[in-house]
């Protein structure tokens, strides 16, 4: 891995044990509208636990599902710019399915740093299909959009694609990260469409990055030996890969994350972030 320390954010060796100056780690930016984006960090963490990670949800402007496209691309555009200012990133994340859809020219016409997007995870998932019937679980937008439906026609014209679209899932995954137990009940009704079918997808990719927080729920309704498929672990590896191949600025700060505003809600998700090694939460007003 090729490195350019950062003068300022790595503390003088002359004062300090040498040992302290290994531990300088570029900086990857994990971005969402909420919470969902967690799932991808995980992945990618359990990849490259000696990264320095920045986790920002712009839990303001959430959800991004139903929002337009200006709406999204000013909001993600603002919040990287104000991470970059506190921080030498060496990659970002955009670890939201809506997002991904939509900003990622924006951000890498005002950026020079990588960014990496996520999609759903339709090609593997029709390679791993046994009856050919593929279910997408996504948000609205992301169901609608002709990007996925450019995926399907690329990667799965032999399959019987059933998409599914849901606002309400999102709002059950955050709930989940609040503490709250989610009622199956809830998951039965909004699964319905494929639960009523006399031959359901055996497959079913979580096509927004709030999904894979539910996949026990979701498995204990879907009926049994469905695979659930999301981009996780392929995000990971993709990650690891331009890290690796590029020159990193490096930094010996703590893990943080950022909510665009702070409330009794963001208090609440501490004990979540701190098991997932982030020091603190900082608001970042946009």
């Amino acid at each position: 891995m090729a490195t350019k320390p950062q003068v300022e954010n790595i503390i003088s060796p002359v004062a300090t044990p040498s040992n302290d100056v290994a531990t300088a780690k570029p900086t990857a930016l994990v971005f969402d509208s909420g919470v969902g984006g967690l799932s991808v960090y995980q992945e990618i963490r359990n990849l490259l636990p000696d990264l320095h990670y920045i986790y920002a949800f712009d839990n303001q402007g959430f959800p991004y599902g139903e929002k337009d496209e200006a709406f999204i691309i000013e909001r993600v555009v603002k919040t990287v710019a104000e991470v970059q200012k506190r921080h030498p990133l060496s990659i970002v994340i955009i670890a939201c399915n809506t997002a991904s859809t939509i900003t990622l020219p924006a951000l890498r016409e005002r950026f020079s740093f990588p960014i990496v997007g996520v999609v759903p995870a339709i090609k593997p998932a029709a390679k791993l299909t046994r009856n050919g019937v593929v279910g997408l679980l996504a948000t609205k937008a992301t169901v609608q959009r002709s990007y996925t439906h450019d995926l399907i026609a690329r990667f799965a014209t032999d399959c019987d694609i059933k998409m599914l679209g849901s606002s309400e899932l999102v709002v059950l995954a955050e709930a989940k990260l609040h503490g709250e137990v989610i009622d199956h009940a809830v998951l039965k009704k909004i699964l319905r469409p494929w639960l009523s079918m006399a031959e359901p997808p055996d497959t079913v990719v979580l096509g927004c990055t709030h999904f894979p927080l539910l996949r026990e729920e979701l498995a204990a309704v879907l009926p049994d030996g469905t695979r659930l498929v999301d981009s996780g672990a392929a995000i990971a590896r993709r990650v690891a890969w331009l890290v690796a191949n590029q020159e990193n600025t490096l930094s010996t700060e703590d893990d943080v994350a950022y909510a665009t505003k702070t409330n009794s809600d963001t208090e609440a998700l501490l004990p979540v972030l701190h098991r997932m090694g982030f020091s603190e939460l900082r608001e970042l007003s946009i």
